[in-house]
Order: C-alpha cells, then sequence, then structure tokens
C-alpha cells in the first residue's frame, strides 16, 4: 500500500490533487483537520488568525511531527483497505517521521505554483479567502515557523499548476499513474 503526501504552499492546487487522487480510489486524510477539530473544541472560529495560532501552538506542545503522530491512526486504518493520499502534510519533522515509519511506501507530491498565481486563487475562494497580504504573511509563517520548504524540496514528483483546471487535472492523472 502506498501513502502518497501531497506538500505545496497555500493555493498551490493541493486540495485539489488531493480530491482527483481521491477519485482515482485513494483514501485522503486531510492533516488540516486536526486543525479545524481544536478550533471547535476551544470554541472559536475557523479563521487564518486562529487556524495559525492553533497550528503553531499543536507544534509547540507535541513537537513539529505533531500532525504526522494524531493522523498515524487514520493513516493506518485507511491502508487496511486502500492507499492513502495526505492532504496537506507541512513540516520536515512531519515527513521525516513519516518516512522512517512507512519507508519506500510514502512517496510526496509537491505542488508547485508561482506567488501571483497562488494568491490570485486565495483571494478568489469561497471558502476562507485570503487578501495578498495575509498571504505573503502565511507564507512566511509557513517556511520559517513550519519548515514547508524541506518536503517540498525532497518530493518524488512535482506538479506545476500555472494554466488551467484541466492541465492540472491532466498532470495529476498521470502523475497517479506513474506512481500505481
Amino acid at each position: 500500500m502506498k501513502v502518497v503526501a501531497i506538500v505545496g504552499m497555500a493555493g498551490a492546487g493541493k486540495s485539489e490533487v488531493s480530491r482527483l487522487f481521491e477519485k482515482a480510489g485513494f483514501t485522503r486524510i486531510r492533516f488540516g483537520d486536526v486543525t479545524d477539530e481544536e478550533l471547535k473544541k476551544r470554541g472559536q472560529e475557523l479563521n487564518e488568525e486562529n487556524e495559525r495560532r492553533v497550528r503553531e501552538l499543536l507544534r509547540q506542545e507535541r513537537g513539529m511531527a505533531a500532525y504526522a503522530k494524531l493522523n498515524l491512526p487514520r493513516i493506518d486504518a485507511a491502508l487496511a483497505n486502500a492507499d492513502v493520499v495526505i492532504d496537506g502534510l507541512y513540516s520536515w519533522e512531519e515527513y521525516t517521521l513519516l518516512k522512517e515509519y512507512y519507508g519506500d511506501n510514502l512517496c510526496l507530491v509537491a505542488v508547485c505554483s508561482s506567488p501571483a498565481s497562488r494568491y490570485a486563487r486565495l483571494n478568489g475562494r469561497r471558502n476562507r479567502p485570503l487578501i495578498p497580504a495575509t498571504t505573503t504573511e502565511r507564507d512566511k509563517a509557513e517556511i520559517e515557523n513550519s519548515h514547508k520548504g524541506g518536503p517540498i524540496a525532497m518530493a518524488d514528483y512535482f506538479i506545476v499548476n500555472e494554466s488551467s483546471v484541466e492541465d492540472l487535472r491532466e498532470q495529476t492523472k498521470q502523475t497517479i499513474a506513474r506512481i500505481r
């Protein structure tokens, strides 16, 4: 069984790629669900400020591999029935923990887009839109505080999302075929 982790900066297209893997039969596990669940427990609104605070707090309390540790039981349970796609692996430490645990059964797919393309997508999205200034702050926090650059650099496959949704879908389809 394969564990495919989708990595990339906010707005690159990770969730769309993950959904396409799910349509191809992978079980989708969204690491961000941990943040959403924690915010619900605390009775706090889902917004960029609260999400960032909780992400950083969980990593402060449980280490930089917190999201991988918290999701291991979900990943293992899903692997009993299907390959798994992880939507949104962030940190180098999450990557190294999963790589040690799953070995060659783990592969990374990086979804890459220019800042201008990502910012336009994030500003225009229906759920949780972000203005460019907020996105720039998020990029900085994800690179400096979440160590997000390492997993992107170590990706086994790259999807460049700079044109159409159809092109993104075709690249993803080809990547799935290569992984299988």
